[in-house]
């Protein structure tokens, strides 16, 4: 079993298009998982139906209890990030705390004296283990404004394994984030193939080289594919240059074809379209990708 990651240094590159069109070709013989959980989109096109629902916890968030509060004001002095809010619309002292700016380090649950901090495990999200047309998928939804994202791609990505050595499935594929950050790093590590897609832009460039400094440090086998081309063609052969003069193999390139928006219009694949010129050079990038793996 295979662990294939599409990732991107930046945004809107077309990495998902590119990850659904991979998830269409290998239908039957892989399980996909969309680690993008901070904005998963790999649900609209692979449409999921889901069968497992399962809560996400992480950190905590303090709560004073009003009945135990005695109003002394311990909490707020001790507070560094002012979210610790005194109330006297009650006729007498109470104090609350604003949950946006509460960044659960736990201090006044340690020193009210009476104990009248309640400090739950926080509920963050959600995550997902749903059927598709194509095979299992795993999925999530991070709440608003909740963090611990690289935590949730850990359980995606450990779900999606499970269920692929249990089903003898000969693929894992995920839809990695963008950027160089901890979700990235979650998806990253351990896996046997990154294929990076960018785009022959001035920051498409920039952001591949930093992702590549990333995998080179995590010891990460990886390809790279631009997308839309032939938009900037001297960029896109920049791009290329660097990539084979770096160690990385380069997967390919994708011509810039209305035919993608379509299928996002029409909540289908690439490779749904198999007379595109788009479709043609994905199936020529996961030759490549198969010839990597052996």
């Amino acid at each position: 079993m295979k662990e294939i990651v599409i990732i991107s240094g930046k945004g809107g590159t077309g990495k998902t298009t590119v990850a659904a069109s991979l998830a269409y070709l290998a239908r039957g013989k892989a399980v996909f998982a969309d680690c993008d959980v901070d904005a998963a989109d790999l649900h609209l096109i692979l449409k999921p139906v889901i069968r497992r629902r399962n809560e996400f916890r992480s950190g905590h968030r303090a709560y004073i209890n009003g009945e135990k509060c005695i109003g002394c004001g311990r909490c707020m002095e001790l507070c560094r990030f002012g979210a610790i809010r005194r109330d006297l619309s009650a006729g007498n002292v109470r104090f609350t705390i604003d949950p946006v700016a509460c960044e659960g380090c736990g201090v006044c649950v340690r020193f009210c004296p009476v104990g009248a901090i309640d400090f739950n495990e926080e509920v963050c999200g959600e995550w997902f283990v749903s059927d598709t047309d194509y095979g299992p998928m795993v999925h999530a939804r991070l709440g608003v404004a909740a963090e611990n994202s690289g935590r949730l791609v850990t359980i995606v990505r450990n779900e999606a394994k499970r269920i692929a050595q249990e089903s003898n499935a000969d693929y894992v594929i995920i839809d990695g984030s963008p950027g160089i950050g901890c979700p990235v790093i979650a998806s990253l590590t351990a896996a046997d193939l990154a294929l990076i897609v960018t785009e022959p832009t001035v920051s498409g460039e920039h952001d591949m080289q930093r992702i590549a400094g990333l995998l080179r440090r995590l010891g990460v086998a990886a390809m790279v594919c631009v997308n839309k081309w032939d938009i900037n063609p001297q960029t896109a052969q920049s791009i290329k240059s660097f990539a084979l003069s770096h160690g990385l193999a380069f997967a390919g390139e994708l011509r810039y074809d209305k035919i993608a928006t379509k299928a996002q219009r029409e909540g289908k694949c690439v490779v749904e379209f198999p007379d595109s010129g788009m479709a043609c050079d994905i199936e020529k990038i996961r030759a490549e990708i198969n010839s990597a793996l052996g």
